[in-house]
């Protein structure tokens, strides 16, 4: 038994079937049996069944109440979570912003010094050739 993913791009939905294949003795060629399970969500690719085995109740139960409540603590806890991890990372940048100021003066000084070394190594350079003359 496998499971076989088709694509329609009329209603831009990707089915899942459970495809059985078995010998048929009349035609003496390979056949198969398809069974639709249910839609492929394309967001987080799971199987979202469809049928009468899949379909939703009308009235939600307790436990659907309750694990409702315990999904929004729980996507509250991810976005805190990855609000502290932006939090982080925006201070890393801060810093390493900082860092590249403080590099950059650095250079500049460096800078601004071999030019002033190149122009004594110059300076040096005429005398002693004005001397070996």
């Amino acid at each position: 038994m496998a499971y076989i993913k088709q694509y329609h791009k009329d209603t831009d939905t990707t089915y899942v079937y459970e495809s059985e294949s078995y010998w048929d003795p009349e035609k003496k060629q390979a056949r198969s049996r398809r069974k639709v399970i249910g839609k492929l969500d394309p967001v987080t690719g799971e199987i979202i069944p469809t049928g009468k085995r899949g379909r939703k109740k009308k009235e939600a139960t307790v436990t659907e109440k309750t694990d409702g409540i315990a999904e929004d603590h729980q996507l509250s806890l991810l976005y805190e979570d990855a609000k502290r991890t932006l939090d982080r990372q925006n201070q890393v940048i801060l810093s390493q912003k900082e860092e590249i100021r403080d590099l950059k003066e650095k250079l500049a000084k460096a800078e601004s010094r071999n030019r002033s070394l190149q122009q004594a190594l110059k300076k040096i350079h005429s005398v002693m050739d004005s001397l070996s003359l």
